[in-house]
């Protein structure tokens, strides 16, 4: 619970308070004791002991007054919407709902060692790296994109890849409740552009990479934007771990210089010495030699960013070794065989960056004829399209079945021909995921032969129409067809 007069304290100390109106006049007279049960930002979740965030472009006065039927009877907003009610007059609604959340759920915060990954790609794969090795000492909580573990025995799917303030610092609380010692996250830009991590200091985080991504009329205006707000979370850190071969490296780098950090790449101490398949050799802080589940040197990297970040968090080098040996990540880099011998790789690998090292891992390995499904998300990361395109021309042997992924609202085929629009050579287009599957494992003849299915990973579903439809996934449809 927490008190109005704790609300306010709180809301006056990050200057966010302006004033109570009912009414459409000054409230003075509040009740001293006013003590609030709940806190929400949905209007089907409240009742006379709730206090209420109205948030999002798309609220309506409607829902308001929904909710006052049920019973509400303050509300914070940035706006008076003259329902009847007092109102808790706020310059951002963000600020203040991350702000009161924390509280109220008793500053869940300092009881956990908090870890954070931002990148545009390897967020997940580096999490997952975190919490096998974390597991070996500790009893870590996992907030991913993948899967969510708040206890370390169930795991549940994740809406958002950094969850809304109120539900994180919920999710935060239900951790301590069982007895977890850190929380490892996923932190991305739009977590700091719309302030879902607002106040929270974590105790490490770590900077994987940056490419264009995200990009758009609803998330970010240009790259420059969406690279500052990544660089928010090593602002917000009390340690950091950097990625030497990132892009622009030497403008997070600048920014770190003054706080405890360690570098990892190939411009450092901590690189990788020799790679292969299923094993690597590490210098620097992680000396020694390696089994790993995932092939690829970007995925070792990712191995190599979360035991330097777990090593501050308590973790020990054989702890690091044993985690990293044991990672698997659903729809990752996950392998099939057909029956004539050639592989099948699912990978969520969704943008320009992330496919094309998912291209260059997969014909290191592969020599004969290798068919990439792929697609592009409707109504976001529009830049996308244009990458992908332009980046399939530098693969002119490569077989490329465009096709649909979360279309949303925009139609499907329209996508795969933007995309093409980009391409300086045919591709083919079969819009429904599952035929395309389909056609591209019906292309192989052996074992030199490869299919890249690229995009979901393992979503069991397809946004149409701002709905997640149920779809079976592209691991099952694969296993489906093996033979």
């Amino acid at each position: 619970m927490i008190k109005l007069e704790t609300v306010l304290r709180i809301l006056k100390n990050d200057q966010n308070f302006r004033q109570i109106l009912h009414q459409g006049h000054y409230f003075y007279n509040w009740p001293d004791k006013e003590v609030f049960h709940q806190i929400s930002y949905d209007s089907r979740k409240v009742d006379e002991k709730t206090l209420f965030f109205v948030k999002g472009a798309q609220f309506k006065r409607e829902f308001l007054e929904t909710a006052i039927t049920q019973g509400l009877r303050f509300y914070i907003a940035e706006m008076d919407y003259e329902v009847g009610i007092p109102v808790i007059m706020v310059t951002d609604i963000k600020q203040a709902m991350s702000l009161i959340a924390m509280e109220f759920y008793g500053n869940p915060q300092d009881k956990l060692k908090l870890l954070a990954f931002t990148g545009t790609k390897g967020k997940t794969t580096a999490a997952y790296f975190a919490y096998s090795i974390l597991t070996q000492s500790h009893k870590p909580a996992m907030l991913s994109t993948m899967n969510t573990t708040l206890d370390g025995q169930t795991f549940f799917k994740s809406t958002l890849t950094t969850p809304e303030s109120i539900d994180l610092f919920a999710m935060m609380a239900e951790a301590v409740a069982n007895g977890r010692t850190h929380l490892i996250m996923e932190v991305s830009s739009q977590a700091y552009l719309v302030k879902r991590v607002y106040g929270l200091t974590f105790d490490v985080g770590v900077f994987l990479n940056i490419s264009p991504d995200h990009i758009g009329p609803i998330e970010h205006p240009s790259f420059e934007d969406y690279f500052y707000h990544k660089r928010l979370l090593m602002k917000h850190s009390r340690a950091v771990i950097l990625n030497s071969g990132m892009d622009h490296f030497q403008v997070v780098k600048d920014q770190v210089l003054d706080m405890p950090h360690d570098i990892y790449g190939p411009h450092s101490d901590n690189h990788i010495l020799s790679s292969h398949a299923f094993e690597f050799e590490a210098s620097g802080i992680l000396a020694g030699h390696y089994n790993i589940q995932l092939i690829g040197q970007f995925n070792q990297e990712n191995a190599i960013a979360a035991g330097l970040a777990c090593l501050r968090l308590g973790a020990s080098l054989a702890d690091v070794h044993t985690g990293i040996a044991a990672t698997s990540v659903p729809g990752r880099m996950e392998v099939l065989t057909q029956t004539n011998g050639a592989k099948v790789f699912v990978d969520y690998a969704h943008n320009g960056d992330s496919v094309r090292k998912l291209l260059d891992v997969v014909l290191s390995y592969q020599t004969g004829q290798v068919i990439l499904v792929l697609g592009a998300p409707g109504n976001k990361g529009e830049s996308r399209r244009k990458d992908f395109g332009l980046l399939l021309n530098h693969y002119p042997d490569l077989q490329v079945i465009l096709t649909a992924d979360d279309p949303n609202r925009e139609d499907p085929t329209a996508i795969a021909q933007e995309i093409q629009s980009y391409m300086e050579r045919p591709s083919q287009i079969i819009v429904e995921r599952e035929r395309a599957i389909h056609t591209a494992m019906s292309m192989t003849r052996n074992a030199a032969d490869a299919v890249i299915i690229a995009g979901k990973g393992a979503d069991c579903y397809q946004i149409i129409n701002d709905i997640k439809t149920p779809y079976d996934g592209d691991l099952t449809i694969a296993k489906r067809y093996l033979s």
